[in-house]
């Protein structure tokens, strides 16, 4: 069975993604290392060119005329010419929506930046440039200009129209990835309980709508940690090392201790991607509101340095901090409950987080006094009401969404950071009272 892609058509565009394991032979391994290498120094130089023009000539410059340029260099550069030209011509138009993400003021990204060495080897085509065949129920092939036909695992059906592929290898090896048009349209409102999250953590996720948190799995086992902590040791005496006697040059064991940090590096990767996605499609499915709180991520985990003349404390402290916090990885988690929540029918609010955790989801008092020391449990100053404190947060995001009633996420985006007032919330007052019996 031949899956093909049809030709470029503005109208037609992925809207899903589907990646596989690769398993390359030695020498496409080789053909596929050089092209990573290759396709990383295109993009620097064609981003060098753009902000040379900018700032010389005040000319922008797009992939349109590039890929004119990138056609002579082709013939002249012998390592520019063994890349297949829709590679080329595919990372030109890569570094144009760069810029045009930069340029959307409703866009968080920032100004392209180069890549370096060390980061990840990948090679994109266009759509039509690839053809897969299905080997059986397990294997499958995609077939690559100037390379041929490259097995990868079939662990799920490709499902659409093949509008992209990406040929990318990390610490655990190849993977080829396919953006796919699948025609699906968003579910209609699915009409379940709404509910609050809190991200945390201590408490990974706590559900507005359930009585223990969402804990996630640690992404390394202790006897992994240990050898993480030893490589990253040995890592450091073998750079020391070649600084002293070998100039700097990298040897042969230096590159496979920093293949395997890569390796464990990318398992605890894998495993925090597996919970996230298991959590938010859980949420999007089973809620009809989601309320979570606008979090700037950046904000906390800043580092505690400070500057030579004023240095900071408790630095080591709040370093494990910032490194727990990014494991958790909400932002991850809100991007994929944007995109998810469309898809199955429920609505994404973010609120503002100021004094969720100080603030009772009974009675609406705001006092830090309520939770000492930011410990686990939540006591009401006024009212008494006692809770675990990431619930009553949970609760309190839960009321702020359901009064701001977005229906649009993306209008949740830019939400003015003030003060939200909390009513009574307590969920027993919304429970149906028992009949009087005379």
């Amino acid at each position: 069975m031949l899956v093909v892609a049809r030709r470029h058509d503005e109208s037609v565009k992925a809207d899903a993604g589907r990646k596989y394991r690769a398993y390359p032979t030695k020498v496409q391994d080789a053909v596929l290392t050089g092209w990573g290498h290759t396709a990383r120094a295109l993009w620097n130089v064609a981003l060098e060119q753009r902000v040379y023009l900018w700032e010389q000539r005040r000319y922008t410059l797009r992939s349109s005329k590039q890929c004119e340029q990138l056609t002579t260099a082709r013939s002249e550069l012998a390592w520019l010419g063994d890349l297949p030209a829709q590679a080329g011509q595919q990372i030109l138009r890569s570094l144009d929506r760069a810029y045009d993400n930069f340029w959307n003021p409703e866009h968080p990204a920032r100004f392209p930046t180069r890549k370096k060495r060390g980061h990840r080897l990948s090679v994109p085509f266009p759509g039509q440039a690839v053809v897969v065949r299905k080997l059986n129920r397990k294997w499958a092939e995609v077939r690559l200009p100037k390379m041929g036909w490259l097995r990868f695992r079939l662990s799920r059906a490709v499902g659409g129209t093949i509008r992209n592929a990406t040929v990318s290898r990390d610490g655990n090896g190849w993977h080829i990835s396919f953006g796919v048009h699948t025609s699906r349209t968003p579910d209609p409102p699915n009409g379940k309980p709404a509910c609050g999250v809190d991200f945390g953590v201590a408490a990974s996720a706590f559900v507005s709508a359930e009585t223990r948190p969402r804990l996630m799995p640690p992404t390394l086992t202790t006897n992994e940690n240990k050898r993480l902590k030893a490589l990253e040791q040995r890592k450091a005496r073998q750079i020391t090392y070649a600084k002293k006697h070998q100039g700097g040059t990298y040897s042969r064991r230096l590159h496979t201790t920093i293949a395997q940090i890569a390796k464990l590096s990318t398992r605890r990767a894998n495993r925090r991607q597996d919970f996230t996605h298991k959590l938010t499609t859980d949420l999007a499915k089973s809620h009809g509101l989601i309320g979570i709180e606008d979090l700037r991520v950046k904000n906390m985990s800043k580092s505690a340095k400070g500057t030579t003349d004023v240095p900071g404390t408790n630095v080591r402290r709040k370093a494990g901090l910032n490194r727990s916090i990014l494991d958790n990885a909400p932002g991850e988690r809100r991007r994929q409950l944007e995109y998810k929540a469309r898809m199955y029918g429920s609505v994404l609010v973010a609120v503002p987080p100021f004094h969720t955790s100080q603030t009772c989801a009974a009675c609406g008092q705001v006092d830090p006094e309520s939770r000492k020391g930011c410990g686990r449990l939540f006591a009401c100053t006024r009212c008494g009401h006692e809770d675990y404190a990431d619930h009553n947060a949970s609760v309190e995001i839960e009321a702020r969404a359901r009064r701001t009633g977005g229906s649009d996420i993306n209008s949740t985006r830019s939400a003015p950071r003030v003060r939200v007032p909390a009513g009574g919330r307590r969920r027993m007052r919304e429970a149906p009272k028992p009949a009087r019996t005379s």
